[in-house]
């Protein structure tokens, strides 16, 4: 399925939390993480939209998976719900080589705060694909909303089903960030180097 690149979107990342899952955020340092992130969403989902990469229009490139698609619940085995797995993804289309891709995955239809639950970067221009629960060969995660730097399953819950957005971004450069490095600074970075841009969303709830 291939990303919007319309750089103005109305979906929200984010994610409903059950109670007592993970901390949550109140009084001023509740104000001040919305304060930074409201102005960072749009632009095919990537935080800080692609205001400070060096192209307006990305490329599009087409993302799937072997074990779901747009029209199917995303499996129970990569929610919280089952094992919390990380899906298998493959991405093509592309016209011109990059020199890295990153991955992220995030909510589209949260209640409250923006959630992402797994950004992975530095995947190597060769590799079209990840594994299930595993990362290519010198790919690096960052922190996730969570503050953990993994996959964070999604725990879909309550009357209403959530999209969660499987995307991938074809990249100029290396970030060269470490492994755990900040989600914000991540973010930034990626939105810097943008050149394609693909997404699979999934609904789960």
């Amino acid at each position: 399925m291939h990303c919007s690149l319309n750089l103005v979107t109305k979906g929200r990342l984010g994610h409903g939390v059950p109670a007592g899952r993970r901390p949550g955020r109140s009084g001023p340092a509740r104000l001040v993480a919305l304060a930074i992130v409201a102005p960072l969403i749009g632009g095919c989902g990537l935080l800080g939209g692609l205001r400070g990469s060096r192209l307006v229009a990305p490329q599009s490139m087409t993302v799937t998976s072997p074990d779901f698609r747009a029209d199917v619940p995303l499996p129970v085995q990569y929610t919280c719900l089952g094992g919390g797995l990380s899906p298998p993804l493959y991405w093509s289309g592309l016209r011109q080589r990059p020199k890295s891709f990153a991955v992220v995955v995030d909510d589209a239809q949260a209640p409250i705060t923006p959630y992402v639950y797994w950004i992975v970067f530095d995947i190597s221009p060769s590799t079209t694909d990840i594994a299930q629960n595993r990362l290519p060969t010198g790919a690096r995660v960052a922190k996730n909303s969570a503050g953990n730097a993994g996959y964070d399953a999604p725990c879909p819950h309550g009357e209403s089903a959530h999209e969660y957005r499987f995307t991938v971004y074809a990249l100029n450069a290396w970030l060269r960030l470490p492994d755990g490095a900040g989600l914000r600074t991540t973010w930034s970075a990626i939105a810097r180097h943008v050149i394609g841009v693909g997404r699979l969303t999934v609904r789960a709830g």
